[in-house]
């Protein structure tokens, strides 16, 4: 849950040692292809993902005049409640070439497709990335429910498939409840039970 300290491996990368040296290895192979993988995120603490989703919804709320769940409903389009993000296991990354320039939010889905800047890029990943054992976490399968597409969210699956197995086995509510950051009070065993099934397993099944 991000609250542990681990061992993380690389300037700028904060991977586990099997991981990064996967990522080293793929990254080498894309090189070769003139792509030049970079990290925009990877291990995140629980703090720093409270941190994320509190900003969010201050601004939704404040800003926005979004009632509280309304709120949190936006926020969970994209960024995972504090506790619950794989971010946090030192498995998964959200990567761009970093070869091409790119104006603005880099991590916006268009600039992956046809005419973007990361389009040759995403071809490289969509062909070899899983012989490196890394994984796109939220597919554009249209039926596929909980966070929307990530085209540069990627995960290195021989180390995050059992970190999953045991994260399932967490009672989340619980957990939770002893947390305080903005907007937990507004959880419900309903909400996160539909918010696990959605936005924690509905990925891509390679993963599961």
């Amino acid at each position: 849950m991000g609250k542990t300290d681990i061992d993380l491996y690389g300037e700028n990368i904060n991977l586990r040692e099997e991981a990064y040296e996967a990522f080293i290895a793929m990254s080498e192979a894309a090189a070769k292809e003139g792509i030049k993988i970079q990290v925009v995120s990877s291990y995140r603490s629980f703090d720093r993902q409270a941190s994320i989703f509190e900003a969010k919804y201050e601004r939704y709320t404040d800003v926005d005049g979004l009632q509280p769940l309304q709120a949190i409903d936006k926020i969970i389009e994209y960024s995972t409640i504090p506790g619950t993000s794989r971010h946090h296991w030192g498995t998964d990354v959200d990567l761009v070439d970093g070869s091409v320039p790119a104006e603005g939010d880099v991590l916006v889905p268009e600039k992956f497709e046809a005419g973007g800047p990361y389009e040759k890029f995403k071809a490289w990943m969509d062909e070899h990335s899983e012989e490196y054992g890394f994984y796109l976490v939220y597919t554009d399968e249209p039926r596929r429910r909980g966070f929307k597409y990530e085209p540069w969210h990627y995960s290195y699956a021989p180390l995050s498939k059992p970190m999953l197995e045991i994260f399932r086995k967490k009672n989340i509510m619980q957990l939770l409840q002893r947390e305080d950051f903005l907007g937990v009070d507004h959880f419900t065993t309903g909400f996160i039970k539909t918010y696990i099934t959605d936005n924690l397993l509905d990925i891509n099944p390679d993963l599961l």
